[in-house]
């Protein structure tokens, strides 16, 4: 496998220009209050980032107009707060580089000739950038100033470093009524908050006038549970309250990659999801973040969650499909039975035909598994337009009866007829054999037979016909291009993989049969090979499957599969050869897309859909569960 290294750097620092802005009012801030405290109990407000603990960047900008594109900044007045202390203060006039309206003089009092010798933007953005470094930037109509500060840093060629924005109206329409004040200005907001200063239209005075009402407005979203730096960012979105309250469940979880079960009644398993971090995923299901109704029903029923740390991001995947398996939980859409999916079969009879089935043998061919049974029957019907395999059900004897008459596919030539003697000796053989290699090694008589199907049926507008054949192909590549991957590390008794990861240290699975027997993470900087001896002396035994079904669950498979591919990773030890064959199932999914896209084209030219409604896959390689 082939390794990537993707480089990554930090954007350079520009030092402030000279004859820029000047800061004002700097502060040393020391947490004098937090010294020497007696011990406590951390409870949920300590998780995350309590707002007490954000530093703040309250900006305002004046300028000659309201839109990037024709106007330029005047002023930048921004003032840094945290914890309710004045850290520091930043004004400057900024020359735009065209003359102020007169209106905007009026209003401002910022004239043409106050910023004819400003410094321009150029040379105030790096000294506003590193004031507000690492802080969360706070404005009141935040889309007009922070949309001006950005336009200004790329055409002067600055990275915004993308700090999180916080708007004060949007908290302003939560919990100011219509009763208290008329409108959310940031003039009313001051008066009614009676703010130490009031808004003048300058950029200083205006910063100050928010700072006071940020904070009157974070004191009134305390009562709905905004207490941290992550509950801002839906703290506009209202949040039922028994949601909010049961917040409490995420008290103590770990910050790390892993899996959790939020549980109901009777220690019944509602949901089981993963996450790199299970705290914030947790926490993300008591804000307006989540959207899903079911999500919201199942919170209200939960009364605990259970984390379970992993040491890798595939572990956790995999916990996470295990989990769901054995506890089947409601509220999980996921495949929760994977004996359910379904197989096609090319049968070991001595007159082999095609079915479905839901396990692997070790005489036949397969391709699959399916999440669902249509699905297969696509597949199977993709084989019987290419391929004269016979479609009874019904066990042939060895030589055919006497009389035996064939059927009507027969005559039409889409049967072998193995029922009757109407055929050489070895005719159907050799059809049950090319059935044979087209699931298993190349599919190249199923792809040809029905593109060339499709390109016939779109040249004569028959578009809805070429779909359904679309469809068939689509389902057949899926099943046969799984299968031809599934089956080589299902075969394998044992694979020993690494993944270089950061901190000098490596990420190292044990597979056996396609199920993850073992992973973990060697030690920084050290020698990884103790670890992996220690793994594979500690992996789980795992008895050997039918290939290709592997010994999991086929999503695990996947997973594996997925990791394994990823760049960087490298083969330490396999037990059996991984290899695929060279015209695979899925070499040609790209002949597939181009056909699809003839048809498709062809659908939106008549202006029509699917037979069903629903719209198809567009990807041949896509797993439809």
């Amino acid at each position: 496998m082939s390794s990537t290294t993707v480089p990554t750097r930090d954007a350079p620092h520009r030092p402030p220009a000279p004859g820029g802005p000047r800061l004002l009012s700097v502060q040393a801030f020391t947490p004098t209050a937090v010294e020497g405290a007696a011990p406590v109990q951390l409870g949920l407000d300590e998780l995350g980032t309590p707002l007490q603990d954000v530093t703040f960047v309250v900006v305002d900008l004046e300028t000659t107009g309201g839109s990037p594109a024709s106007a330029g900044i005047t002023e930048i007045g921004a003032v840094k707060v945290r914890g309710g202390e004045v850290l520091g203060e930043f004004q400057t006039l900024v020359n735009p580089g065209t003359p102020v309206p007169a209106f905007i003089a009026r209003l401002t009092g910022i004239t043409t000739g106050m910023v004819a010798t400003a410094p321009p933007i150029e040379a105030v953005l790096p000294s506003f950038l590193e004031f507000s470094r690492g802080s969360v930037l706070v404005a009141h109509n935040a889309p007009f100033d922070i949309g001006f500060l950005k336009a200004a840093a790329r055409d002067a060629g600055y990275e915004w470093p993308g700090n999180q924005v916080l708007d004060t109206v949007p908290l302003a329409r939560r919990v100011v009524t219509r009763d208290e004040a008329p409108n959310h200005k940031l003039s009313t907001l001051a008066a009614l908050f009676h703010a130490t200063v009031t808004p003048e239209h300058r950029a200083l005075a205006d910063a100050r006038a928010t700072v006071d009402v940020l904070h009157a407005l974070l004191e009134r979203m305390a009562p709905f549970g905004v207490t941290h730096l992550e509950d801002l960012a839906t703290a506009t979105d209202p949040v039922p309250a028994d949601v909010r309250r049961k917040r409490t469940l995420a008290d103590g979880l770990p910050d790390g990659p892993g899996v959790y079960m939020f549980r109901g009644p009777g220690e019944e398993v509602l949901y089981v999801g993963t996450s790199t971090s299970i705290r914030r995923r947790v926490r993300s299901y008591f804000t307006a973040a989540e959207k899903r109704g079911r999500m919201t029903e199942m919170v209200r029923i939960a009364h605990a969650v259970t984390p379970v740390e992993c040491a890798t991001v595939l572990e956790a995947q995999v916990r996470e499909l295990r989990l769901i398996a054995e506890h089947s939980p409601r509220y999980n859409r996921r495949s929760k039975f994977p004996e359910r999916m379904s197989w096609v079969r090319l049968t070991s009879e001595h007159h082999p035909r095609l079915s479905i089935v839901q396990d692997v043998r070790a005489d036949a061919a397969h391709i699959g598994p399916y999440s669902s049974r249509r699905q297969a029957q696509l597949a199977i019907d993709a084989l019987h337009d290419a391929l004269p395999v016979r479609q009874c059900t019904s066990r042939l004897p060895l030589l055919p009866a006497r009389g035996a008459s064939a059927c009507a596919l027969a005559e039409m030539g889409r049967c072998g007829a193995p029922c009757t003697t109407a055929q050489e000796p070895q005719g159907y053989p050799a059809v049950a054999g090319r059935a044979r290699a087209t699931m298993l090694t190349d599919p190249a008589d199923v792809v040809e037979h029905l593109t060339a199907r499709i390109a016939e049926l779109a040249a004569t507008e028959r578009y809805e016909q070429a779909a359904d054949v679309t469809s068939r192909l689509e389902a057949f590549l899926l099943g046969a291009g799984r299968a031809q991957r599934l089956h080589p590390l299902a075969a394998c008794a044992q694979l020993v993989a690494a993944r270089p990861v950061e901190g000098s240290r490596w990420e190292i699975v044990v597979v056996r049969h396609a199920r993850l027997a073992a992973t973990g993470l060697s030690p920084s900087g050290a020698d990884p090979w103790p670890t992996i001896d220690a793994l594979v002396a500690t992996a789980e035994d795992v008895p050997a499957p039918v290939a290709p079904a592997p010994a999991c669950h086929p999503h695990e498979a996947d997973l594996v599969l997925g990791w394994l591919e990823q760049p960087g990773v490298r083969l330490v030890d396999v037990s059996h050869p991984l290899a695929w064959p060279v015209r695979s199932a899925r070499a040609f999914a790209d002949g597939t897309r181009t056909a699809q896209r003839v048809a498709h084209h062809g659908r939106a030219r008549l202006g029509s859909g699917s037979p069903t409604g629903e719209p198809r896959a567009t990807d041949p390689t896509e797993d439809p569960c």
